[in-house]
């Protein structure tokens, strides 16, 4: 049994042990979580409505800094980065009930918008090319709908005002999307999708969104 005067020296190097190692470690693991919330961290698709884009079960890699570099564990931006593009695919909350999804940027501030039997037309111009109703062309993206399940709710005679973006998926007939829960803050976006870097049945890959 350890006498008082024993416990002492005992005490002392686990409180010099806890200020060489213990300190560091945590300051560390502090600049790892920061790091992942303000430059880049990753996401698990959970459904299939940004089919045949995303599949369900996708690892994909989420650019922080594509819109902002924000104060970490903040909404409060430090740099302006970047402004929300037309056939991004992007990551945010969901403004009806918070939780976190992926979508792509359909139209942003400005856009007038038609949605019929799921083809877009932004500005009066039809995204997709006759003959290749599936494939839309955002101009840097191009997305590869499914549209197996029709093309879901239409949009008619939408302006998005500034500052805002209507974020739809790929699978516009199985796609809970800014059809149901309305347009979304650009400020509010969380990032970028960049890259899937993992897909079941293929196990390590990397796509470029």
């Amino acid at each position: 049994m350890d006498t008082p005067a024993a416990a002492a020296p005992n005490d002392h190097r686990l409180l010099r042990w806890l200020k060489k190692e213990a300190l560091p470690l945590l300051v560390m693991l502090g600049l790892l979580a920061a790091a992942r919330d303000t430059l880049a961290n990753h996401y698990q698709v959970p459904s299939g409505s940004m089919q045949h884009t995303l599949m369900p079960g996708d690892r994909v890699v989420v650019d922080m800094r594509a819109y902002g570099v924000r104060l970490p564990f903040t909404s409060v931006e430090l740099l302006h980065t970047g402004q929300p593009q037309r056939g991004d695919v992007a990551v945010f909350n969901s403004p009806q009930d918070g939780t976190r999804l992926i979508k792509r940027i359909a139209a942003v501030g400005g856009d007038r918008v038609e949605l019929h039997d799921g083809h877009l037309s932004i500005n009066g111009r039809p995204l997709a090319q006759a003959g290749v109703g599936e494939i839309e062309d955002f101009g840097q993206h191009l997305a590869q709908l499914d549209l197996g399940q029709g093309g879901g709710p239409d949009i008619t005679g939408l302006t998005v005002p500034a500052g805002q973006v209507l974020m739809l998926g790929d699978h516009r007939g199985n796609s809970a999307d800014g059809r149901f829960f309305g347009l979304v803050q650009a400020s509010a976006l969380y990032g970028k999708a960049s890259h899937v870097y993992y897909r079941r049945g293929e196990g390590l890959t990397w796509q470029t969104l």
